[in-house]
């Protein structure tokens, strides 16, 4: 009888009572702010993190998770009697996490030649709660006796189709990391333009630019129903932003043009708010899919 554990990283943004509810173990990001060094999900709430971003001096960086700490974590799994891993990583192509596990494979093979522990890696090719619900739905579904392949499966094709949109408030972040242009960000700031950014399989894409933030909101729908065929009852997705008032009127608007609310409202954890800033609001949805 196969003991299956579900792992994931902090990028995923799971709740903590989600996290317990479904039984997941999450390995931390290590974030380094103004030269002082931090656990994400352990040394600051997400709140926090935002007013930390808002006052920093300098850029944040994100250290990946290691291979020896994956072949740790592996060999605990090892100990207590799992047969199975499943690990669903942060998006590849933006973090050396992903190669970080499967390297920490090898070295679990290493340190326990002959084992007979099964470690299966999905990659999201994505970011925050758009992988993390989907682990929460995975570690349910096994719970109730689903098939792992099933499960794998499920996984997979959730992440072909999966589709962020956003907006951010402030440019500062993204300016400081060289993911928006100094000038972008200069004249954003001067005119009021705020960027409607795609992000799709873990590559970013200035869609459009509207004036004001109350703009906003609108061009975020907009580009969803572009993107989506058949909006009805069925049709589900979420809203992702940080602690900015903004988000309420995102959810307004979107209950009125897709006739229901949000699947979830989720907050932007540290590893992705640390590339977005602290002043981002997004909705996140199924399209079409591309795998």
């Amino acid at each position: 009888m196969r003991k299956i554990a579900v792992l994931t990283d902090s990028a995923c943004d799971i709740p903590v009572e989600l996290q317990e509810k479904y039984g997941i173990d999450i390995l931390p990001f290590t974030i380094t702010l103004d030269g002082v060094s931090y656990v994400e999900r352990k040394d600051f709430t997400f709140d926090q993190y935002y007013q930390m971003l808002r006052d920093a001096k300098g850029t944040p960086s994100t250290a990946h998770i290691t291979a020896m700490q994956f072949c740790d974590q592996f060999c605990k799994y090892l100990d207590e009697g799992y047969t199975d891993v499943l690990y669903v990583s942060i998006n590849s192509t933006g973090s050396a996490t992903h190669d970080a596990a499967v390297m920490g494979v090898d070295l679990l093979n290493e340190e326990r030649p002959g084992h007979e522990l099964r470690v299966h890696i999905v990659d999201s090719h994505t970011y925050s709660f758009i992988y993390g619900w989907p682990v929460c739905e995975a570690a349910r579904l096994l719970r109730n006796g689903a098939e792992l392949e099933y499960v794998m499966n499920m996984l997979n094709d959730r992440f072909s189709r999966a589709e962020v949109v956003l907006s951010a408030f402030s440019l500062k972040v993204m300016k400081k990391s060289g993911r928006v242009s100094a000038a972008a960000a200069f004249a954003g700031e001067l005119l009021g333009l705020r960027p409607i950014i795609s992000l799709i399989d873990g590559k970013s894409k200035v869609e459009a630019k509207v004036r004001g933030d109350a703009a906003v909101p609108g061009a975020l729908i907009k580009y969803v129903r572009s993107r989506v065929d058949n909006i009805d009852e069925d049709f589900e997705y979420m809203i992702a932003c940080t602690d900015i008032p903004a988000v309420d009127d995102l959810i307004k608007q979107c209950k009125k043009e897709f006739g229901h609310g949000p699947l979830h409202v989720f907050k932007l954890g540290a590893a992705v708010a640390s590339n977005t800033g602290p002043d981002t609001i997004a909705i996140t949805y199924l399209g079409r899919p591309r795998r």
